[in-house]
């Protein structure tokens, strides 16, 4: 883990390895300022590990607070093989883990070995419920006869969460719906306590794969890849190669519309950002969304090399304008990782960079866009959570240098005071006690502003 600071230096570096194969693959910054990390292991009791393996590959994972110390750890698995894919922090604090698992099959035996996971088909969904120490709440697997692979989760506004499954399953198994080709997206909402509420497939006669999903005001957004022409329930066609595949949900998984976008040859989505007029429980309107992904070509020499690239849409999916992002150094193969749009506006795409692919390193650009700052509602002052538990995170709306942030209680004691740099400030709540306080900033250029805040 490599921990950036607003302006783009390193604050630290961190390792976590036992002693074999250990791979990181979903992170969640938590509300306390901290992070969930999330990753397969192969490794036994070694190292920084502290569990036994449970045989094969098992989830494991490590929360950490904001400075990279270790705060717990666990190691979930069978004697099947789990990897993990995604993991999100619930409006309880405690966290979802979602991940795979594929069954061994002792075909002498006809059986499933000892000590392996119940399941349905060549690889399932694994989704496990934790408290916000890692005590283990509840497991649930998920899949059909066939291959089901999850892709991403996210958190919604009751508790639950949102799994976006790669499925190459009809029904069967825990699967209720149907395939309509070769791969579908599978869409799976559950409730807070993990259990599933509905499920929705969405596909055309080919391979059309779920890369991506995000929280909007009227439901959500689920986004991919998909080799379809118009078939199956997908009413728009593809123009070459891989085209992007964007359908828009209602909160209870109904169609409000669906999209396809292409950039040439294979278009691979690979994030994706809602720009809200959000209030801070959530509702509001959405204005518009941001997508971030890469080019590849497929099967012949191209004079485009790949780079990471961004689509900006409006609310209703119509495309508002596109942009190739080059960044200061340029190599030839470039690969979206991710993107985010931070609450200031400001956009972060991470991936790598290689002259040829086996020799990455690490790119991320941080960019500001004139059209997407106009969209984002600045307040001079925004607080969240609030109420609070833990910590707060303090907002400043305008430009300044250096800014000083002080609480005081309702009497005008003042209980805290700290400089700030940033745009977005950090303070523990934790010792005071339940009422209203109040948080003022002033700046180097005389601007103030104050807000209040509830400590629950």
């Amino acid at each position: 883990m490599i921990k950036l600071n607003q302006q783009g230096e390193q604050i630290w570096e961190k390792y976590f390895s036992g002693n074999n194969h250990d791979f990181l693959s979903g992170t969640v910054a938590t509300q306390d300022g901290g992070f969930l990390l999330s990753g397969t292991s192969f490794s036994g009791k070694n190292g920084d590990k502290k569990d036994d393996s449970k045989g094969s590959s098992d989830l494991w994972l490590v929360r950490i607070n904001e400075f990279g110390d270790e705060l717990w750890q666990k190691t979930i698995g069978t004697t099947s093989d789990e990897e993990a894919r995604s993991v999100i922090q619930t409006t309880d604090l405690g966290f979802f883990v979602a991940g795979n698992i594929t069954l061994p099959f002792d075909s002498a035996q006809g059986k499933l070995p000892q000590g392996a996971a119940k399941g349905y088909g060549s690889k399932d969904v694994l989704i496990v419920r934790l408290d916000k120490n890692g005590k283990e709440l509840s497991q649930l697997v998920l899949g059909g006869k066939g291959l089901d692979e999850v892709e991403k989760m996210i958190p919604t506004k009751d508790g639950g969460a949102l799994l976006g499954v790669y499925s190459r399953s009809n029904v069967g198994g825990s699967k209720k719906t149907e395939n309509f080709g070769e791969g579908d997206y599978w869409i799976i909402k559950l409730n807070k306590d993990g259990k599933v509420e509905w499920e929705k497939n969405f596909g055309g006669k080919g391979d059309d794969h779920l890369r991506t999903l995000a929280l909007t005001s009227t439901g959500y957004l689920i986004g991919g890849e998909s080799r379809s022409e118009r078939s199956g329930n997908k009413t728009v066609g593809i123009e070459e190669g891989t085209d992007l595949w964007l359908i828009s949900l209602d909160e209870r998984g109904e169609e409000i519309w669906q999209k396809s976008y292409n950039f040439k040859n294979r278009d691979v989505l690979m994030g994706m950002s809602v720009i809200s007029g959000m209030m801070e429980d959530g509702s509001g309107k959405s204005k518009g969304v941001l997508l971030g992904g890469y080019t590849q070509a497929e099967g012949r020499v191209e004079n485009d090399d790949e780079t990471f690239w961004m689509l900006y849409l409006d609310q209703n999916g119509n495309e508002q304008w596109r942009k190739h992002v080059k960044g200061e150094s340029r190599k030839k193969e470039e690969r979206l990782s991710d993107i985010k749009l931070n609450r200031d506006g400001s956009i972060i795409l991470a991936g790598t960079s290689a002259e040829e692919l086996g020799k990455e390193n690490w790119k991320i650009v941080k960019l500001g866009d004139k059209q997407i700052d106009q969209l984002i509602e600045k307040q001079d002052i925004k607080i969240y959570p609030n109420p609070v538990s833990d910590y707060a995170y303090v907002e400043i709306g305008f430009d300044f240098k250096e800014a000083d942030i002080v609480m005081y209680d309702m009497s005008g004691r003042q209980l805290q005071s700290l400089k700030t740099k940033n745009k977005v400030t950090k303070m523990n709540t934790q010792n005071l006690i339940q009422g209203a306080y109040l948080i003022t900033i002033k700046t180097d250029t005389n601007k103030t502003a104050n807000a209040k805040i509830i400590k629950k």
